[in-house]
């Protein structure tokens, strides 16, 4: 192909994937949107049934690459650790409760055994790369529930590679126990060698790289192309590979350089791949394929939340917390058109089931943007009807307060909150902490920390908790909204106290010093450990705090 020609493609492609993107963004709607409708508009003329067309899915695979790479760059051990058996147990329910209702819904829409178990299965995973898109434009990867949702997605992953790693053996007719024994062993293979690298090799050639910005870069892309690419001869797939390569070098100081570093070609290589999928979509079935189509994005859109929902209320979790979470799983994965195609090629399903998961492909992730850019406001919508499902008041916990109300409350344990405990434990006053997490309730147990479960955003729960007889009141919860509720909620009740909140900018700074807070920790500018030593500089003098406010930020208006 003459070079002029590929070019000339690629311009097209990125010169209506950004119109579309201007247009999007001016109407305030996903951009992922923009990118699927390019690939609709000039797909059908560019990308499929030209020779480019495997050029274009090679950059599309880049991009998933660079993605699931700088994913498993942000996934500290330590932090999946956090809720690795609760992101187990989601994912693993949710797979099977999907996979079986899925199922039932198939066989009810009359597909064969077969097609049934795989529309089923390949229905049930959900979109690694479109949900941690969405949950980083709306920076809320750190929140609980986009930690429990990345957790989970994770799991999902796994699943889907050993589904994959099985039906490509079984491709090549090897018997069961040959497939389970082979898969097994590349999988220990795989993890005991990125170990081994991770802890004694990595460290001293990533120190290395650092001395100098562009071997950091380099080292960065080579490293994840290198493990990608040998994962993938063993049969995990690039994205696996990349996810994993990533993984191994989360550990180390350089992991949010190299992240930052690789997003602008992440973000260039993401755009082909939604506008390929975009131009995926074929109108020569729709009529008999229309039924089917409409019942099973029904069912993901609407089902797939509700199971999560319910899997995590019964782990303990609040219904907003499971509600946000479940968003996260209303639409369908890459993995569901790999996992078809290699059921077509070994034979065991009709290519028209390929057309059927496009469109609810298509359907589904364009509803699901919606749905995650606005979950907050649509479980505002419709909290009444989850009410029933939520936790018993303060008469399940009463026990855990003392009678007379605490005069320290730090809202938050996670991180920055576990940071500033100590320092508020050394001030010898009566302590109360509030998290949304029941985990880190039972850490505070263990610790012989009173805590209590419970929604800071809610008038009712900080009635119950009393939390206007407080003295000092703190929120390391990064979200702006939550802690301007508990300001008007303090201001309404004349509080005479000092209560300090943390923001992620200026400019939610501002508007939370204007609501009445005392003091505005912003991560980026103050960290838990430095707010500490102010806590035990200050000592328990919160009339101190505006003086040092003032002093210390010149953004309060």
């Amino acid at each position: 192909m003459i070079l002029e020609e590929l070019f000339v493609q690629i311009g097209v492609v990125i010169v209506v994937a950004a119109a579309l993107s201007f247009l999007f963004n001016r109407l305030r709607q996903p951009l992922i949107i923009a990118y699927i409708l390019a690939g609709v508009l000039v797909g059908s003329h560019i990308l499929p049934g030209t020779s480019s067309s495997e050029f274009f899915a090679t950059l599309s695979d880049i991009g998933v690459a660079f993605l699931l790479f700088t994913v498993g760059l942000n996934l500290n051990w330590r932090h999946i650790k956090e809720i690795g058996w609760i992101a187990l147990a989601v994912g693993v329910g949710q797979v099977v409760f999907t996979s079986a209702v899925g199922y039932g819904l198939a066989r009810l829409l009359g597909f064969d055994l077969m097609t049934g178990l795989y529309i089923a299965v390949a229905f049930t995973f959900s979109s690694t790369i479109i949900i941690v898109k969405l949950l980083s434009d709306k920076d809320d990867l750190d929140r609980l529930y986009g930690r429990i949702s990345v957790g989970f997605l994770l799991v999902q992953d796994l699943i889907a590679m050993f589904v994959l790693l099985f039906l490509s053996a079984l491709g090549t007719g090897a018997s069961l126990e040959t497939i389970v024994t082979s898969t097994f062993g590349k999988w220990v293979a795989a993890i005991l060698g990125l170990i081994i690298f991770a802890n004694w090799i990595l460290p001293r050639v990533t120190a290395y790289a650092a001395r100098s910005q562009e071997l950091l870069f380099l080292f960065g892309l080579a490293w994840c192309f290198g493990v990608a690419s040998v994962l993938s001869l063993m049969g995990f797939g690039i994205e696996i590979g990349a996810l994993l390569a990533g993984i191994s070098l989360a550990g180390t100081v350089w992991s949010k350089e190299l992240a930052a570093r690789i997003r602008p070609l992440r973000d260039f290589f993401l755009v082909i791949f939604f506008v390929l999928l975009g131009s995926g979509l074929s109108f020569a079935n729709v009529g008999t394929l229309a039924g089917p189509v409409v019942y099973f994005s029904l069912f993901i859109l609407i089902g797939n939340p509700l199971i999560v929902l319910l899997i995590l209320r019964t782990l303990g979790y609040h219904p907003r917390t499971g509600f946000m979470a479940g968003t996260t799983v209303a639409q369908v994965s890459e993995f569901s058109f790999i996992l078809l195609a290699a059921g077509i090629k070994i034979g065991q399903i009709p290519e028209s089931v390929l057309t059927l998961a496009t469109l609810v492909g298509l359907i589904t992730i364009t509803v699901s943007s919606y749905i995650i850019s606005y979950n907050e406001k649509i479980y505002d919508f419709l909290a009444p009807l989850f009410r029933p499902l939520e936790p018993a008041r303060l008469s399940r916990i009463a026990g855990q307060i003392e009678r007379r109300s605490p005069e320290l409350v730090l809202f938050g344990y996670h991180r920055m909150g576990e940071v500033i405990l100590p320092k508020l434990k050394a001030l010898k006053r009566s302590l109360l902490v509030v998290d949304f997490d029941p985990m880190m309730i039972e850490q505070l147990k263990h610790k012989q920390v009173t805590g209590v479960y419970g929604d800071a955003g809610d008038p009712d729960f900080l009635m119950e908790i009393k939390l206007e007889k407080s003295k000092l009141v703190i929120s390391t919860i990064p979200d702006a909204e939550i802690s301007y509720n508990i300001l008007e909620y303090l201001k309404n009740r004349k509080f005479t106290g000092a209560v300090i909140v943390t923001a992620k900018t200026k400019e939610q700074a501002e508007w939370l010093y204007s609501a009445g807070a005392t003091f505005v920790i912003i991560p980026s500018v103050l960290g838990g450990q430095r707010f500490g030593e102010l806590l035990n500089k200050e000592k328990f003098d919160p009339k101190a705090w505006s003086t040092l406010a003032k002093a210390s930020f010149s953004i309060k208006s």
